[in-house]
């Protein structure tokens, strides 16, 4: 509920501060008075855009503060999403700067204005004659059905079912979207695998290769030179083994003659084993060697291929084509297999939407009950505000859409008249009779869900005395449950609030400023009976107004 207000440098305002109670408050004040400068601020507070000539003081800024009291609004979800900190008693302030530049504030935490609508439209709802656009809203129209149906937990298993829906079905054209992408590929893709598989690539394999060729392109040279390396080591004159035999054996010689001799000696004898080993090794090799042009044609073969493919591929690795080749693999395997993937997605989707639809037809069925209960609730209460020949006929038609709160359209429709056709809402009734109809539906909707402040202007325009103590009855009823304000010309409905607030101009040294104050009980009886019978009163129009307000 709205607990406080706070005005400064806005339009007529100089400075206000007003504190409110929780039940049916009244605001009365002549034609031009500031009513609707006070509807203003407030609209500032909720959201609506700023404009830089409310400024009185152009000099100075505006700020309007307001304070509400949260505490059975359940809007602690709302406040965490908009990143919020979470106040019982919160105060919203909103500053308009001379440069024209509008800053607004959530227990002192700047919010941007999207933030602020939010917030706003769940603290209070400003009610006129010329905004009942929302009476003919969709949206709104289910919001009444719903409350009477009883379906909120109902349409949360509802939401979510139809997002998992939807999910599937993203991912299912995503799938159909593959598939036609990839059967386009497919057989390249396809071509490169096969032409990959049967290379039979091995990691290591191109140093060997390049090794072999090497050798195989130079067998006579390296024939030539291995033959004059074993000559070298085995000739009779000057061989290396022969030589160092020799050596050996003269060192062997003069070991027995001093130990010293025999290290070199041991040193000697190594190297000749090592030479004799490696000699042994250059007979293998020249015995290994020969000339093999099959061989020498399928290792330039497969360095051609290995070639080919990298440049095909524009790698410059085998590991690198080995990877290729698992990726089109992965490719392949995932276009043949993506048939079964498609199916199974759509076995998914069946289930899903069979526990949609099981979901979207309680909702169906607890809407069709709430129906005529709301039907004969609205025209009873219409009935007491001048319209005995009201009639609703309220179409609701399952459909095959899923829409966010669920698979049905609706239709207000609206006779004001008997033997009258039922025609849409926004069509059959007046201005006058719209509001009406909404007071109606306001009034139902309080024995069923939490409403926010509601604030009436100056709805009762234009209605008779009679439908106007009606009227005040059901906005104080209202007022049981909820915060109520009315803005009114009647002093039928002024003598019902349980508290009144008078708008009032006055002119400090040639400056016009509006203000507002409570009236006691005394002022009361004054204000209504100046709203009965003008600004001289007469003991009659006292007597009457003491009697409206007892």
């Amino acid at each position: 509920m709205l607990t406080s207000l706070s005005i400064k440098n806005y339009a007529l305002i100089d400075h206000l501060h007003v504190d409110f109670n929780n039940g049916f408050t009244i605001i009365t004040g002549e034609t031009g008075a500031g009513k609707s400068i006070l509807l203003g601020g407030l609209s500032l507070i909720l959201g609506k855009r700023a404009d830089l000539s409310s400024l009185r003081d152009k000099e100075s800024k505006c700020v309007i503060e307001a304070v509400f009291d949260v505490t059975n609004y359940n809007l602690e979800s709302l406040f965490s999403t908009e990143d919020l900190d979470f106040e019982p008693q919160t105060i919203i302030r909103r500053e308009i700067l001379p440069s024209g530049k509008s800053r607004a504030f959530v227990n002192d935490s700047p919010v941007n204005l999207s933030s602020l609508q939010l917030l706003g439209n769940r603290l209070v709802d400003i009610h006129s004659q010329h905004e009942t656009l929302q009476l003919v809203d969709d949206a709104f129209q289910f919001q009444v059905i719903d409350a009477l149906a009883n379906v909120a937990n109902d349409l949360n298993v509802y939401s979510q079912k139809r997002k998992e829906y939807i999910t599937l079905n993203k991912a299912l054209n995503q799938l159909v979207a593959f598939q036609t992408e990839a059967i386009k590929e497919h057989d390249y893709n396809l071509f490169l695998l096969n032409e990959l598989t049967q290379a039979k690539l091995k990691s290591e394999e191109l140093e060997s290769l390049e090794e072999e060729l090497e050798t195989l392109s130079n067998i006579d040279a390296i024939q030539e030179k291995l033959t004059a390396s074993n000559q070298l080591f085995s000739d009779e004159q000057i061989g290396v083994l022969n030589n160092v035999t020799e050596l050996k054996n003269t060192l062997k010689q003069l070991s027995s003659i001093s130990n010293k001799y025999e290290e070199l000696y041991n040193r000697v004898n190594s190297s000749l084993i090592e030479l004799d080993d490696v000699f042994s090794e250059l007979e293998r090799f020249q015995e290994d060697l020969e000339a093999d042009p099959n061989r020498l044609q399928e290792v330039n073969a497969r360095l051609t291929l290995i070639n080919n493919l990298f440049q095909k591929h524009v790698v410059n690795s085998i590991e690198d084509l080995i990877t290729i080749q698992a990726q089109l693999l992965e490719k392949v395997s995932a276009t043949e297999n993506v048939d079964a993937d498609i199916n199974t997605k759509k076995l998914e989707i069946a289930k899903a939407q069979q526990e949609l639809d099981a979901i979207a037809l309680v909702i169906h069925n607890k809407r069709k009950k709430a129906i005529p209960v709301l039907k004969i609730k609205l025209e009873a209460i219409l009935a007491q505000l001048g319209m005995p020949n009201a009639q609703f006929n309220i179409v609701l038609n399952i459909t095959n859409t899923y829409y966010p709160n669920g698979k049905e359209e609706l239709n207000f429709l609206f006779s004001a008249n008997k033997g009258g056709d039922f025609k849409p809402l926004k069509k059959a009734a007046s201005g006058g009779e719209l509001s009406r109809i909404m007071l109606a539906i306001k009034s139902i909707l309080t024995q069923y869900i939490k409403l926010p402040t509601i604030m009436f202007d100056e709805i009762d325009t234009g209605v008779s005395g009679e439908i106007s103590n009606k009227m005040a009855d059901i906005m104080a009823g209202m007022s049981t449950t909820m915060q109520v304000f009315s803005i009114t010309h009647l002093p039928q409905i002024a003598a019902k609030g349980h508290t009144h607030f008078k708008v009032y101009k006055e002119d400090v040294n040639e400056i016009t400023t509006t203000n507002l104050v409570q009236l006691n009980h005394v002022e009361r009886i004054v204000e209504i009976a100046q709203m009965l019978g003008g600004i001289e009163v007469s003991n009659s129009a006292l007597a009457h107004a003491k009697e409206l307000l007892n």
